[in-house]
This record gives C-alpha cells, structure tokens and sequence, in this order.
C-alpha cells in the first residue's frame, strides 16, 4: 500500500502555485519565479501534474522554450482542451487522487537528490476546479500539503474569486502566506487585496501584466523574455523568493525545535515523565486521513542512513493507530466536517444554552433519541466530553434511586460496576472507577463504588473462548470454546450459560442486600471495557446482570420506567459505530436507562458529549423547589459548532453503514461464508470487524502473545508478560516502540499506537478502507 504524506525536504523546497481562477496567469508567474529562483540555485524543477490541451500549448513547453536551464515536466497531458474531469474520459483507465498523488510524490522525490533547489508544482485552473476524478483539485493535493502562492485575479470580479479562493485553500489546512496578482489599472484588484490580505497576516505582491501577443512568433518570444528578465528581477518578486527560502528554513528549524521546547513547557498526561525525553516526544506537523505527519529525533535526516536514490523526509506518515484515543471516525482534516464548523461558527459562533435553544442542539438530540433504539429514552442533556457527561449520568441514576427509595444524603450508596473499569476522571466518576486501574492512591476515592469481575472473551489460538476468572470458575462455570465470534452471541444457544449468569448475579445482590448495602446504580461500558485495559466482556453475562438487577425490588410502572436501580450504559469509547452498530447496547439486546456518548459524536473533530435519560429518570429532579433540579452545566454546553458537526458525522456514518463501505468487512466476517455454521438469534445482526478474521487467527498463534480480539474497528493484541498482566506491565512497549519506528527507519510510513500495560490496541476510523488496514496488518504481523 503506498502512503503519500506531507511532502517536505530539508534542502529542496517545494513550492505549490494555485490560481483564483483560469487564466489569471499561473504560469506566467511560474516562470518569472523560475527566473528569480534560479540566481540562487543551480536547479529549479517546474512541474504540472496535469494539463489539457495541445502539447504545443502546454504550460511545461511554454517553460521550456523560454527559461534556460529549468528542468520542466507534465505528468499527465491530455488533448482535449477541456476540464481536467472531463478530458481524463479519454485515458483507458481512470486516474485516482490516489495514484495521481503518488505520481507526484514521486517526482519531486526525485528531485531531492541531498543538493539544494527549487521545485514549482503548478495546478490547473481554479483552486475548487475539478481533478481528473472529479474531485476538486484542493482535495487532491491536500495529502502534500505544500506551501501555497496564490495567483489572485486581476479582473473584473477578481476581488471576491481571489479571497474566497484562499478561504478555500486555508479552511483546508494549506499555508497560503502569499498571493500575486497582475497590476491592472482599471480595476484595481492588487491595492484593494494587499491591505485585504495584510490584516491576515498574507504578504500580497502585484507586477505588471505581460505585453499583448505579438502575431509575430519571434518578436512575441523576444518580447515575453524580456518581460520574464525583467520581472524576476523586480525587488518585490526578490523579496518574495528570499522570504519563501527563509520560511522553508524557518519550517525546518521548528520541527527540529519543537520536541525539546515541548519538553521545557508541556506536562502531558497518562504518562511518567522520567521516561520521556525531547527524543522521543513525536511532533505531529499535521495530520490527514488516516495519518499524522510526524517528525522525531530519530527520523531526522540528519541521524539516519542517507537514501540510496535522494534525501531523508523531513516529515513521515503515521496511521493513527488508536484514533486519537478513539476519537477520531471520519478522518483527519475532513473538509466536510471543517466546512460545516466554520458555518456554524459564522453562524452562532457561542450562544449559551440556559433556557435556550438552537436548531443544531435540537436536531442533535432529536436524532439521538430516535436512532438509538432504546424506547426508554428521552431527555437528551449536553456537556463537554465523557467524563463530565458520566458524572452527570451518575448524578441522574443516584437522585432517581435515593428518590424512591427514601434515601438521605447522608446515607453512604453504591455504585454496582465491572472490574477494571474506568469512567473519566471527574471527581464524581473516579469513585465508580475500580481505583487500581491507574492509582491505588487516589485521595478522592469514597469507596463508593463495588466492582464485579466477569467472564472474558477471546481468540487464543485460532478459537473463540469465554474465559472465567480463576476465582469463580465454580460459581459461573469454567471456560468456554466458540467456533465463531457470532456464536458468542448466540443467546438462545447459551442457555445453560443464561443460567450459571443469572443465578451467580442473584446470590451476588442478595448478599449485598444481606449486608445492608444500598445499591444506587449499575454502571458499565458494555461490550467493551476501553481505558480499563481492553477488556472485551461477555455479552450474555452483561445482559444477565442488567436482567437481574431489574427484576429485584419494586416493579416498574410501565415498559419504559426503570426497577431495581437506574441502568447506565458507558458509551463514550463503544457507541456511535465504533463497534460496528449506532448503539453498543443493541448487542446486549437491552434497553439502558442513561446513555452517554462522546468521541466518534462529531467524527473527532470538537469535544461534545449526550447524556440521554428516561423519562422516569428526568422527572426525578422535577419539583417546585430549584435545589431539586440538576443544578450542573459547562459554559460550552451544546455549543453550536460540536453539535452541528455532530449532526453532519452522523449522517455520513449512517450512510457507511447502509452503504457498500463496510460490505467486504462484514463478509469477511460472516461465520457461513468460512463454512461455520451458526445460530443467530434474537434478532442479532452477526458481528464483523474491520480487521480481517486471517489477520486475527493469525496474531493469536504468535508464541508471545496470550489472546486477541476484534469487533469493528477496534483490535486488542494482549502479549503474555512474565512479571504479570494489568496496567504496569510494560510488555507491549516494545511491540509499540518497533511500529513507530518502522524497518530502520527507512519504511515510507509507520504506526503510531498505544497501549494499556500489556495490551496494544490499534483502531480505524470508520472511513478507513480496507488496503490501508491491509497495510498496517502486515506491519504488525512483521513486528511481533
């Protein structure tokens, strides 16, 4: 799989050059630019990627016949002097973004031979006009991410082509520091958009247009030559190269800076910061897709091994392997999503939410409501990410049980949860977090909260298995072997299993009751245990103990009012599609009291977190007396941006999931095509990974590793370490240090992971397409 990323040397400089529209002189510029360039290098590259029309008129044979000594080259030519989109119709295969990308690449990677140059990489018409596939040309070459000039428009209606062409480059994450234009007199574009761009921080520069044509071939040739020596000598062109080479400079020294200033200044989290140095601090330049552009120490060109064919990078490609802590779902830099930001930031910019509302929020809620499946929801309340929206969600559930129950605040209530889990870290949230997970030393710990341990499910070698904890193997039997992961939730097939659970869950509570606890909640990630350590829990134990729970105590008043004690369901890590479907509780087959959400809600681009309640838990806070209400909120609460994105990554996941997108993923996975024969009842689904059923089997025969799992588009490789599993163990840092740093440093891209003591975890975002995973299996399956 070829991985381009952004395209950055430290001794050639590579500088892009858009137009505002066609015809405003793109290689007009690009030549005078050769010109004035070539004074201080010896080799100036000039290359247009693709171009339409004759090849007598093309933009490369213009440069070659009059500038001297500029290495001039069009990648893709095509006669018919029409759109790019529309020419390319000629070519007996299609050219992708992919491939016409990689093209580029390439060529300017053939450029960087260690001497230092000048390449210029002209486009074709406008900034927005369309690339062979279609696409606009600003999609296309985003990936390199190269430093942009700008051609403004000199004519009539050239003002506003000219700033909404460099809003469209810059809200795409370009660096557009400079815009030229042609002086033109009757107009006056150039004067009015050098105070416009000025305030912007962009340096606007204007030269004289270039004389008529000449009907006469010779005098036209002299005549445009003359201007071309003319022009590149101007100050304000001098200027402008001098300060491109300084900034390139400048973009270099940075990167190489970074690290040990961030080291000087920046306290980072989850991590002991005596193993942490200026050399191993990862500087992330940017990031598109499904990569970082990172920058280290150790990949510097300056430290590693000089390439057989040119020049180290600068910058090299990074899969986020953990989704930017399970954030990320629809792809870094999406221009859609920063579209829909920047709309709903002119629109709304903030507006506090008290007693208010605004169409994003309402539309926001209205969906979550629906779409979740659960009829017991109703209420949708906002804040600003999982953790603060799990306290909130543990306020509800408390107030609704101590409520009906007639219990006092004095009265110490208990938090029924899962062993190693882990729900964000608030003060309200760290007391119903199994407190050894990260520190046993937490000072806020109440003891409020009482764990359960719980069956396991994993691959280990080649088999499906339900693993029991050692210390209940008499109580919920012993382990279990599957032949398929559907089977493991194949709930009516389980039925002995329906009763090992169910009864162990019932003499757990009755003891507890026994003892006189007061039991306020039942709070759980289902399905999957994420910064706990990756645990995957077995479904049907899951569902046994929300069954259980509710069939303790008072009945409930009708179908969608709660018993027993509130059920909360975890769904910050798990929800919103992470695990293949809208909502992590529909493979319980269960209907939670609270849900929160968080990470994938706006496809990683803005915090935001729903915490949605039943209508039995909602008019719990209800009275005539203000102290009764859920006195809790945030200054950002619903803020119109989150939530507008929010409704917009919505839209487009729902759209995978009824689309092709994951179609070969879940064939993969289907148990009937691999000859397995399964039962899948109650209306489950099947589940599927984005991770290939192969690659799994395979990584659990690796003699270093315990077990293995995969559901959507989460992978969890946990590697046997000898001292012990959990949190301290260090067992998967190696596994985690040889993927980020490749083959000697000479792979083109590598994996950034991350790892919770002995368990590396690696995670796709939903758009992430099956050859770029195909990739980052093979790296693994190498590494370990």
């Amino acid at each position: 799989m070829r991985r381009v990323g952004t395209v950055l040397w430290p001794k050639l400089r590579v500088l892009q050059v858009y137009g505002a529209n066609t015809g405003v002189g793109k290689t007009i510029f690009s030549s005078i630019l050769c010109r004035a360039f070539q004074r201080r290098f010896p080799k100036v590259h000039y290359l247009k990627p693709v171009s339409t029309g004759p090849q007598d008129e093309a933009d490369d044979h213009h440069l070659s016949s009059l500038t001297k000594n500029v290495q001039a080259r069009c990648l893709y030519q095509f006669s018919e002097p029409v759109s790019p989109h529309i020419a390319a119709r000629e070519s007996p295969t299609p050219l992708t973004d992919a491939n016409l990308v990689a093209a580029v690449s390439d060529e300017l990677k053939s450029y960087a031979n260690g001497s230092d140059g000048i390449a210029i990489v002209e486009t074709a018409g406008g900034v927005l006009s369309p690339a062979p596939s279609g696409n606009s040309q600003a999609d296309l070459y985003r990936p390199l991410r190269l430093p942009v000039v700008l051609i403004g428009d000199h004519q009539l209606g050239g003002i506003g082509t000219t700033i909404s062409a460099w809003e469209s480059l810059h809200i795409r994450g370009y660096d557009v520091k400079s815009v030229a234009l042609f002086s033109e007199g009757r107009y006056d574009n150039h004067s009015y958009l050098k105070d416009y761009f000025a305030e912007r921080d962009v340096h606007a520069i204007s030269i004289p247009p270039p004389p008529e044509r000449n009907p006469n071939i010779l005098e036209d040739i002299k005549a445009m030559q003359e201007y071309y020596d003319s022009a590149a000598n101007m100050e304000q062109v001098t200027t402008f190269t001098e300060d491109f080479v300084t900034g390139h400079d400048q973009r270099i020294s940075a990167l190489r800076t970074m690290p040990g200033e961030a080291h000087d200044v920046i306290w980072h989290p989850f991590m002991q910061h005596s193993e942490r140095s200026k050399d191993n601090i990862v500087t992330m330049e940017s990031a598109y897709g499904d990569f970082f552009q990172t920058y280290t120490t150790g990949q510097d060109p300056i430290r590693t091994p000089k390439l057989a064919n040119g020049e180290n990078a600068m910058l090299k490609p990074a899969f986020d392997g953990s989704a930017s802590w399970w954030t990320q779902g629809l792809g870094h830099g999406n221009p859609k999503l920063a579209l829909t930001a920047a709309h709903a930031a002119g629109r709304y910019g903030h507006v506090m939410f008290g007693g208010a509302v605004h169409e994003p929020a309402l539309r926001l809620a209205q969906t979550i409501v629906s779409d979740m499946g659960n009829k017991r929801l109703a209420k949708v309340f906002y804040s600003d990410n999982g953790s603060t929206g799990m306290e909130v969600a543990v306020k509800m559930a408390l107030r609704a049980s101590a409520a009906r129950n007639g219990w006092s605040y004095e009265d110490e209530v208990l938090i029924l949860g899962l062993k190693g889990s882990y729900h964000g870290d608030t003060m309200g949230t760290m007391d119903c977090s199994e407190p050894s997970i990260y520190n046993k030393k937490v000072q806020w710990y109440t003891g409020r909260g009482h764990w359960i341990d719980f069956p396991q499910v994993k691959m280990q070698k080649g088999r499906w298995i339900v693993d029991v904890p050692d210390e209940f193997e008499g109580k919920l039997g012993e382990r279990r072997s599957f032949d398929s992961l559907d089977a493991v939730f194949d709930f009516e097939g389980r039925a002995e299993d329906w009763k090992v659970y169910t009864n162990y869950c019932a003499d757990m509570l009755s003891e507890l009751e026994r003892q006189g606890k007061k039991l306020g909640a039942l709070v759980m990630e289902p399905i999957l245990l994420g910064a706990g350590g990756m645990f995957f829990a077995d479904p049907l134990f899951q569902r046994a103990l929300v069954h259980t729970v509710r069939n303790r105590g008072t009945p409930p008043k009708n179908d969608t009012d709660w018993s027993g004690m509130p059920v909360v369901f975890d769904e910050v890590f798990t929800g919103l599609y992470r695990l293949g479907r809208f909502s992590a509780a529909s493979f319980l087959q269960v209907d939670p009291d609270i849900v929160v959400n968080a990470k994938l809600l706006t496809g990683g681009l803005l915090p935001l977190c729903t915490t949605t309640a039943s209508q039995s838990i909602f008019e719990a806070f209800l009275s005539n007396d203000k102290s009764d209400a859920l006195l809790h909120g945030h200054s950002y609460t619903a803020h119109a941006m989150g939530c507008m994105v929010a409704n917009h990554s919505l839209d487009i996941m729902k759209k995978l999931d009824s689309a092709d997108d994951w179609a070969q993923f879940k064939h993969d996975w289907d148990a009937s095509k691999t000859g397995q024969v399964t039962s899948v009842a109650n209306g489950a689904r099947g589940t599927w990974s984005m991770w290939s059923p192969d690659f799994v089997k395979d990584i659990s025969h690796r003699a270093n590793v315990d077990y293995v799992f995969a559901l959507g588009s989460v992978l969890a490789i946990s590697l046997k370490d000898p001292a012990g599993s959990g949190y301290a163990s260090t067992a998967a840092t190696g596994l985690r240090d040889k993927l980020l740093a490749g083959v000697n440093n000479q792979d083109e891209w590598v994996i950034h992971s991350r790892v919770l003591g002995n368990v590396l975890y690696l995670m796709a975002a939903l758009s992430t397409n099956g050859e770029t995973l195909g990739g980052v299996e093979d790296r693994v399956l190498k590494a370990i």
